[in-house]
């Protein structure tokens, strides 16, 4: 299938129970008497289940038909109490195999070689995958070994998926993907993104309200509610990014590593990609819980008409909503040999958070600050000084008629120092990381054998910086012309 490039990964928690008394909300003796079934749906009971109902499930064995459906109700109960919304219909829950997942679903994959190779000089552009690999092979690896669950808007469904032999259901994952269907009934989850950037900063809302959700359930297991207890080698755990028909995905597998230069240890997955897509996850739930305490969940729920314009605004929430990215232009200047694809858009905003992977995986910042000063809901720290003045950006790719590619990367900062600082991050990073040289003022070549070799021409002006990739130095002018 034909779908943005860009998925995101997730991990996940827990969910449980305990007998408390009922709020006053729930009594109506008029028409009945707690605990009943009440005549009419209701905040904190779902088909048949109250929220603090005591239910009979054991996982050891799998999960009969009878044990997923009052685990799935009950859950749907509570996160309707935690989240102050009501489920309008209940949500079917699927486990399946890992096998049976590769084998039916490819998130990665897509059928559109042209955008393949356009999505390619993308990821290039931010040295996070290199001419030896192709972006959907990564993406296929990456979700292949870690996606958990997902949540379907167009099959109305939630899909765990489980390594267990006797499959079962990881009670954190459920909860999120719950989530993602009560968002999906309230606000509609369909629509396209045009930039990367755009999905991510739209993601940061999505994930980061079924992880803060997720959290808070969490949170009452043990003294206030009772749990069903999670198999150790059970289903999936977390959540992911979605594609056009609102698909979300889920999964998380901290254990991937990378030989420092671009270059992936075999069978390992791109930590480069797992970063930037895992944004939403890490900076989301501290994005909502602001908004929480701003003005309550009225204040959340507004954020899905007015969707953050940014990974910007989800990184410092005090740039929400009011600060928006500077609208980046490139003029089309390349020799009649070499052209722009036939996409609409033409280009690509990576965005703040994927331009934070692309110096973290290159190990140019500190990789032990991205676990500093998180707080109470963010799992990492995406704000470096290098990133933290984005104010724009927009990559162009270019293909010659020969098969060759290319690409202009613009990006706009807040003020000359911001630029210049990215400037001389990148042109270091080519250097130092990926065994560069410069071979004139401002023109780089990083050797044939390295995944980003090619010809850079980086120049800075003001508060703007542009990079032109070529095969060859002598190419760099044929795909855009200097000034």
């Amino acid at each position: 299938m034909t779908r943005r490039a860009l998925l995101l990964a997730l991990l996940v928690v827990l969910a449980g129970c305990a007998n408390v008394s009922p709020t006053g909300e729930y009594q109506d003796p008029d028409d009945w008497q707690w605990p009943d079934d009440p005549p009419t749906d209701r905040l904190g009971w779902e088909a048949g289940y109250w929220y603090n109902e005591s239910i009979d499930v054991d996982q050891s064995d799998g999960l009969s038909e009878a044990e997923r459906e009052a685990f799935v109700a009950r859950t749907m109960a509570r996160i309707e109490v935690i989240r102050d919304l009501e489920f309008t219909e209940t949500v079917p829950v699927e486990v399946i195999s890992r096998a049976e997942y590769r084998e039916e679903f490819d998130f990665g994959a897509s059928d559109d070689e042209e955008f393949v190779a356009w999505n390619d000089q993308v990821w290039e552009a931010l040295l996070i995958v290199g001419e030896n690999s192709r972006t959907d092979d990564e993406l296929g690896e990456l979700y292949g070994s870690s996606v958990l669950g997902f949540y379907s808007s167009s099959r109305d469904e939630i899909v765990i998926v489980s390594d267990s032999p006797t499959p079962a259901i990881d009670r954190g994952t459920l909860a999120h993907e719950l989530v993602h269907a009560l968002q999906d009934q309230q606000f509609g989850l369909g629509g396209s993104f045009e930039t990367q950037d755009a999905q991510l900063a739209r993601n940061g809302i999505v994930e980061g309200d079924a992880r803060y959700v997720e959290r808070l359930y969490l949170s009452r297991c043990g003294d206030e509610w009772d749990c069903v207890p999670t198999p150790q080698s059970g289903g999936g755990g977390g959540d992911g990014d979605s594609d056009d028909s609102g698909d979300t995905e889920s999964g998380t597998d901290d254990s991937s590593g990378s030989d420092g230069d671009g270059q992936q240890s075999p069978s390992q997955p791109n930590l480069g990609l797992y970063l930037t897509i895992y944004q939403p996850y890490s900076d989301g739930p501290n994005f909502v819980h602001t908004l929480y305490q701003q003005g309550g969940w009225d204040a959340v729920n507004a954020v899905y008409d007015e969707m953050p314009a940014s990974t910007e605004q989800t990184i410092h929430p005090a740039k929400y909503p009011d600060e928006r990215p500077v609208e980046v232009t490139i003029p089309d200047r390349s020799a009649a040999d070499w052209s722009r694809f036939d996409r609409d858009p033409v280009g690509d905003t990576v965005g703040e958070a994927s331009l934070y992977a692309t110096f973290w995986y290159q190990r140019y910042t500190d990789r032990d600050d991205l676990r500093q000063n998180t707080g109470a809901f963010s799992d990492l720290n995406y704000n470096t000084s290098v990133t933290a003045g984005w104010a724009g950006d927009l990559v162009v790719p270019y293909r010659s008629d020969a098969g060759e590619y290319g690409y202009v990367f613009r990006t706009e900062w807040d003020s000359p120092a911001d630029a210049r600082e990215f400037h001389d991050a990148y042109t270091t990073t080519l250097t130092l990381m990926l065994g560069g040289e410069e071979v004139r003022p401002g023109v780089y070549r990083v050797p044939d054998d390295r995944p980003f070799g090619d010809a850079f021409r980086v120049t800075r002006d003001g508060t703007t910086v542009t990079v032109v990739n070529a095969p060859e130095v002598g190419q760099l002018d044929s795909v855009h012309r200097a000034e």
